[in-house]
This record gives C-alpha cells, structure tokens and sequence, in this order.
C-alpha cells in the first residue's frame, strides 16, 4: 500500500568545528593568512575540479534534477483530491496570504479534470496520463511537504535553484561540484540542459554566485550546436593549439602574480584547458547515434511529443556515466492558469516516456543506486480557478503545497511523505521549508550544509543560508 509517514524531529545543535574556531578569528586575521588558512583546511588540490571525499559516506555520487519550470499542480499529477469533486464551482476565498500577479476578480474551487489510479505495488498516487511512469512507481519517493516563501516565478525559481529568493548565490549543482569535484576531468563538473528560451531568472539558476567562477554550471544549447566552436577552425591541429594555450597560460600567470586572488582570471584560464580537453570528450558523449535502436525507442527518440525531453534525458545518462557530477534538465512551462487538461495534457505527454526511460535505463545499468534524481517546480499550484470561468479551467500559483518525487541515491522508493490538506492548498504534515529538501540532497551526495561553506562577505556562507534540518523520513 502507499505508505504515509508524518514529519519528527527538529535540527540539533552541532559541535563547533575547526571552521567555526576559524571563523571566530576571521575579523582579527589579515587576508593573507586568513585564505592560507582556508587554504590549508581544504588540502593540496591538482585543480578546482579535481575529485574530492566527501565529508561522509555518499549514498549517490550524481544528481540528475529534473526541473519542471512554471509550477507543476500537483492536484493534477501525483496528490488527488476528492474533496474537489464535492466543492467543484463553489467560491474559493484566499485569506491571509500573499497574491500572484495573476490573481483577479472572483474563484472558484475546481476539481482535477483527471482521473488517478493507484501505481504499482506502493499504490503510488498517479493521474492516468503518467502512462509510462506508472511502470516504475515503486522506484518513487514522493515528497507533498515541501514549502516555498515566495508565490511569484522568478524569486522562487531562485530559491529552489540556489537557496535564496532574491537570485545571486550559487546555484545547487555549483555547491555540489564545489564540495565533490568532478569524477572526469574532460567535462564540466556540473551541466545544464535547458529549452530554447531560458526559464525565469534566467542563467543565474545554475549561475556561481559568489563562489569561483568555475563552478557555474554549463549550458548545453537545445537546438544546433549544443556547444559553439566546439571543433578547431580547419588548419589548426591539436598540437598548435596546445602551444597556444601554454603561452597563453605564461601570460596569464605572470599577470595572475601581480594580483593574487583574482577568481575570474583563475575560472578563465581553468575554462581555456576544459574547452580544449572537452573538444576530445565531448563529440562522443553527444553522438546519441551511439546507443542502440531499442535504447533510442524507450526515450522517445524520433517522434514528438517525446523526442526533445528525451534526447536530454538519455543525455543525462550519458553524463552521469561518465563522471559528470550534476546534471539539471529543463521543462516549460507548466504555468496553466488555463485549460489545465489541454496545457498539463500535453506536458505529461511529452515528458511521461522519457523520465519513465531514465530511470528504467539508470536501473538496468546499475546507476540508479548511485545517481539521486529530483522531479520538481518551483512551486505548487492552487485548488482554485486561475483566471477564468467556463470550462477551460485553470490553476494559480501555490508556494505552500506543492509535490516533489525523487528516485535512486538513498531515497525511500516506494513510499509517500507528507501531506496537503484536503483541498490541496496546504501542506499539513512533514512540512518543510525548500532549505530542509536542500540539506538532505546535500547529505544524499555525502555532503554537511554546516561544513560546505564559503567565506564571503565577512561571512561564511552554505547553501541553505543559515543551517537546515535533514529531513530524515526520506531516507532508505
């Protein structure tokens, strides 16, 4: 059966760290002996991107987040309510909360218009359009607690990708390949595959913040070339432009000693020797034509509405599979303020097979258990009427209720956590706020959101902004 578990327990206080005495000497340190401090803390590297322990034992080594951008309903994919039936049409009053820009004149509650069944031996909760997912429910661990702060795109497109609303912190896949490194040299630690049009808030989603430069994640383009340049100009052989690139790493080396600490001058010269290493790795990582026939079938490839979502679906495969540490994937948008069955129909359509694909084809390989993968939006949608009235019912903007499903990586596949109340409106049981789900992908990969951190702004910072709870009924 689906089982339900309720939220315990609060945060505990940690013992102070070495970082903690360092940071309590912080202000009365000179720059110089401060950063070789840090220096010496975090030991000899061979390069920014060089591979690193985790600070304890990993469930997953690779994240792979499947981002759904524009707010996903979840009382139209994975949280039925029935309650909808018996309110459907009647006035839906909002008190007490904030107001989307979309938000005018009178609502009403409006039922789902589709119909839901249970998956698999779990009982996953599942509307019946989720064909192909519905095969691998009990690989599923479906998260109803989590909650956002802000009920508008961007900020909370901020908050869900960095930790803060208001955009400029490094985004999740940045902090992961800061802490770990990536386990291949030849490419990006971190690689974003978004649409065609960026999604709100554009790059500074995957962005590096105040970390270096060189943790900022790696857009693939959707449509021709996924990486411009990629390929030498005729003429110019592999040797010539290693001498090229040595005699620009002199140059850059010499002004580099006249100005210590200059991270953009450093994340270039890094960028210059990846871009050349990644002309080697990166044409047969992309060459799709490399998988088999049947492989290409079970993403979708080849036929719409799946071809596109697929082809980064079975992407991220190959990423992971070879050494790729955080790989984000790009869906929009799913903002249906109206005709909800026509604009989610169509959605689930073209990304049912090739998420259903990836987490079979990551389960037959032997990835699954050691590759985390997220579904989510930026947040949930309301059990209202968004704009109009008639039939082409539609949906508004819901930070407070919203449902998140993860796979593989240490997850409790198989199960459902938390709750919404019985409009859907908002989460009443293991409620979380988007900080607590960031700490616990941290800890999935092997990683403390009290050790990760980053001194800056006379400050040491972390993900979660200022400290989270695991939120341990997630975990296997």
């Amino acid at each position: 059966m689906n089982a339900y578990f309720p939220c315990a327990g609060a945060r505990a206080l940690h013992a102070p760290t070495r970082r903690d005495f360092v940071y309590g000497l912080g202000a009365s340190l000179g720059s110089v002996a401060f950063s070789a401090l840090l220096a010496q803390e975090a030991g000899a590297r061979s390069g920014p991107l060089a591979p690193r322990a985790p600070h304890r034992a990993a469930k997953a080594k690779a994240c792979i987040f499947l981002m759904m951008e524009g707010g996903p309903s979840h009382l139209d994919t994975f949280d039925p309510k029935p309650a909808l039936e018996r309110l459907h049409l009647k006035e839906f009053v909002r008190e007490g909360r904030e107001k989307s820009a979309m938000e005018s004149g009178k609502r009403y509650f409006v039922r789902s218009p589709f119909r839901f069944r249970r998956a698999g031996a779990s009982g996953a909760d599942m509307a019946e359009n989720w064909a192909h997912l519905a095969g691998v429910a009990d690989d599923l661990c479906f998260y109803r607690g989590c909650q956002v702060d802000s009920v508008n795109h961007p900020t909370a497109m901020y908050q869900m990708n960095t930790g803060n609303r208001f955009g400029g912190d490094p985004g999740i896949g940045a902090w992961v390949t800061y802490g770990l490194g990536s386990l291949n040299q030849n490419l990006p630690g971190f690689v974003v595959l978004p649409e065609v049009s960026y999604p709100q808030g554009g790059a500074s989603n995957w962005g590096s913040g105040y970390l270096p430069a060189v943790y900022q994640g790696t857009p693939l383009r959707a449509k021709g070339a996924p990486i411009l340049d990629l390929a030498p100009p005729p003429g110019v052989s592999a040797e010539r432009q290693r001498r090229n690139l040595d005699l620009l790493a002199r140059l850059n080396a010499g002004h580099a000693a006249h100005h210590p600490g200059a991270d953009a001058l450093a994340a270039r010269m890094e960028s210059y020797e990846l871009a050349y290493r990644m002309q080697l790795e990166v044409p047969g990582v992309l060459d799709l034509q490399g998988e088999d026939a049947a492989t290409r079938e079970l993403y979708g490839l080849g036929r719409e509405p799946t071809d596109a979502f697929g082809r980064k679906c079975l992407l991220a495969r190959r990423l992971v599979e070879r050494g790729v540490r955080f790989v984000q994937l790009y869906h929009g948008t799913w903002d249906s303020h109206d005709d909800i069955e026509r604009a989610h129909g169509n959605l689930v359509r073209a990304v049912d097979q090739p998420i259903a694909a990836l987490i079979a084809d990551l389960k037959r390989r032997g990835l699954l258990e050691s590759t985390l993968v997220v579904w989510c939006g930026e947040f949930g949608r309301t059990p209202d009427n968004g704009v109009r009235g008639g039939t082409a019912y539609g949906r508004d903007h819901n930070p407070k209720a919203m449902t998140i499903w993860m796979a593989g990586g240490g997850v409790k596949a198989g199960h459902t956590i938390g709750a919404t109340d019985e409009t859907g409106m908002e989460a009443v049981a293991c409620v979380h706020p988007v900080r607590d789900l960031h700490v616990t992908l941290l800890h999935l990969l092997g990683l403390d959101d009290n050790r990760l951190t980053y001194y800056h702004g006379g400050r040491f910072k972390q993900l979660s902004q200022f400290g989270g709870t695991v939120i341990r009924e997630l975990l296997a």
